[in-house]
């Protein structure tokens, strides 16, 4: 799976530097299931998605739902498992990283973040 860096735009702060894209319905349908907990520094980014859930995970993760641009248009600190999440009529794309990264990060809804 293709790793991408995750930055907030206005300030260059690091979300992650090995965050997966999942750009498939499988990769998008797998997502983290079956993995072990995010280790500082990982993620996932689900294109083309604006809900999540954390059934059958055991572990709780940051959720930030993306406009098309990229902007942060809803956030859910701290999911826990065998919850839902969803973004919303503008979200478009689906990042999931440790608990508490995003506040860590100050990242709220209204930030824009860039991949590459």
């Amino acid at each position: 799976m293709e790793s991408v860096r995750v930055v907030r735009e206005d300030s260059g702060v690091q979300l992650g530097s090995k965050v997966g894209v999942a750009d498939s319905w499988w990769r998008r349908s797998r997502g983290l299931l079956g993995r072990p907990r995010l280790d500082p520094g990982e993620g996932l980014l689900l294109l083309d998605c604006s809900s999540v859930h954390t059934v059958g995970m055991g572990y709780a993760i940051d959720v930030a739902f993306l406009d098309a641009e990229g902007r942060v248009v809803r956030s859910i600190g701290e999911l826990h498992p065998f919850r839902i999440g969803i973004g919303g009529r503008s979200a478009v794309h689906t990042l999931e990283l440790p608990a508490g990264r995003l506040a860590e990060t100050g990242t709220t809804p209204g930030v824009r973040l860039t991949w590459s």
